[in-house]
């Protein structure tokens, strides 16, 4: 019967089609992962362009130029620069702080009102940027940057789970990493178009603007969440949103639960006291966890950097902007790749295959450097050692796609009960912000002084967090939100945390 409970293996599963209008209205929610990985992407190529390095940093100019060995002989510290990282890193120190706000603003005015919010704050930190005439005002567009991506992190992916049904929400929920790479994958192209052009860096900058305006407008004729507006007591408009993107008029089963885990949810005063309770416990370790370890894989050692970084290896301006591209191109196929597998495969399969490739390829990638460069950071590579080395990190990007890059936000996002949802992302999106805020900040100079054994140092994390995939996370593959507490409860460790009176009697969890 259309709308009834269908109780299998994977637990209770509403009918329902997949529509369009869901489709539609989740790929518009994600372009807050655009913006995103476009800010995150053009980053690298603007801070190796000549013009915007000789306005903003003369010094870094200086020492990138240098070939005398006057002001630095190795090669590992070129783009050592503190106020250089700064502009980089203040995005995420901004994000950190916006989570916070953005997390009451969610819960209280919708998921939507706060996409609207972050995208005002896209809008305007890119047209500062892009007429920056100081430092000062860089920093500042950065900062509002900031602000829009705790905003649109914090509200995106919640939105795209809680509209998504259950047996495609891992794909559609990716649809939001996607974005990021597609993002970045943008970035790069525009850094490599206009790296020759005057002021090409004010274009690359600004151009941010664009998806900003879209995000904005989007959100203005997006429909909130079923679960949002139940939230805030608009239960017969979130009845006649639950029918339009289910495809169907009978409803009532799964409307009546989505009720119950609201009117739970109210029962509780203060979302973050009650987040660190036992019986959240898995919830508090995995949201705070998944986004340290993810920032700890060390890819932003090449997103954020990638032309810097195959600059300093010896790639040349051009072919560093260019290799970034071909690495923004492996990150776009292999997220795809994520979307088709993530509900098929679930998603430890993919967490602990990407761990293991990340880690061949941190690896292989420090061996060839340290061969090469040693720790006196004087040397350079063949075109064959070039393209073998480029093909290291491409493979590296590709298993962090299909992996801790989308699982990264999905696993959060889908975890948490309604009575700590908000808080349970802001906690994700805080913790990825500071440590992405940290990793951003010393990452040049950790290259300086590390050296080829940055790969290493994060590799080692590498090991530690596919172990704790292995033995810690449970499947989640296709279970309704409002019973996941059932799949803690199945667990070997975390059944300790949560009481029985938690789990949903009709779930059936076995398999998992």
């Amino acid at each position: 019967m259309a709308g009834g409970v269908v109780a299998t293996g994977g637990g209770t599963h509403h009918e329902g089609k997949i529509t369009l209008f869901v489709i539609v209205t989740c790929i518009v929610a994600a372009m807050g992962g655009l913006l995103f990985g476009y800010d995150l992407g053009i980053t690298g190529g603007v801070t190796s362009m000549d013009q915007f390095l000789l306005k903003f940093f003369p010094n870094v100019y200086i020492q990138m130029k240098d070939q005398s060995g006057v002001h630095h002989q190795s090669q590992y510290c070129k783009f050592d620069n503190p106020l250089l990282t700064l502009f980089t890193s203040s995005l995420y120190l901004a994000a950190l702080v916006a989570s916070f706000f953005a997390s009451s603003i969610t819960r209280i005015m919708g998921r939507k009102i706060s996409m609207f919010i972050g995208g005002i704050f896209f809008l305007i930190g890119s047209l500062l940027d892009a007429f920056a005439v100081n430092v000062a005002m860089l920093i500042i567009g950065r900062l509002l940057l900031g602000f829009g991506v705790g905003f649109c992190n914090q509200s995106v992916p919640l939105y795209l789970s809680e509209m998504a049904p259950p047996k495609i929400r891992g794909a559609l929920n990716i649809g939001f990493q996607l974005m990021i790479t597609i993002g970045i994958l943008i970035a790069n192209l525009i850094n490599y178009k206009l790296a020759k052009i005057k002021n090409g860096w004010r274009f690359s900058l600004g151009i941010g603007a664009v998806p900003a305006i879209i995000l904005c407008l989007g959100a203005i004729f997006l429909d909130d969440t079923p679960n949002s507006m139940i939230e805030r007591g608009k239960q017969e408009k979130a009845r006649k949103m639950l029918q339009r993107i289910r495809g169907i008029d009978n409803v009532d089963e799964e409307f009546q639960e989505l009720v119950n885990a609201s009117e739970e949810a109210k029962k509780v005063d203060n979302a973050w006291k009650n987040i660190i309770e036992a019986k959240y416990r898995p919830q508090l370790v995995f949201c705070s966890l998944i986004p340290f370890f993810q920032q700890f894989t060390g890819i932003n050692v090449i997103m954020f950097y990638a032309p810097v970084l195959f600059q300093t290896l010896g790639f040349g301006s051009n072919a560093s902007l260019m290799s970034a591209v071909i690495t923004g191109g492996v990150n776009v196929v292999a997220t795809i790749i994520s979307i088709f597998s993530v509900d098929r495969f679930g998603r430890r399969i993919l967490f602990l295959e990407g761990g293991i490739q990340m880690l061949l390829c941190q690896i292989a990638v420090g061996a060839m450097i340290a061969k090469e460069f040693g720790v006196s950071g004087v040397g350079s590579f063949s075109n064959g050692e070039v393209n073998l080395l480029l093909f290291f990190i491409c493979a590296y990007v590709a298993s962090f796609a299909w992996s801790w890059g989308p699982l990264g936000w999905l696993v959060p996002s889908e975890i948490c009960s309604l009575e700590i949802r908000s808080a349970g992302q802001a906690i994700n999106v805080s913790v990825n912000m500071l440590f992405t805020f940290i990793i951003g900040q010393v990452f040049l100079m950790m290259l300086c002084h590390l050296k080829f054994g940055l790969f290493f140092f994060f590799g080692g994390f590498v090991v530690i967090m596919t172990i704790f995939i292995a033995f810690f996370l449970p499947e989640t593959k296709n279970v309704p939100i409002e019973e996941m507490n059932s799949v803690w409860r199945s667990h070997w460790f975390w059944a300790r945390f949560i009481p029985q009176d938690m789990v949903n009697s009709h779930a059936h969890l076995e398999d998992l």
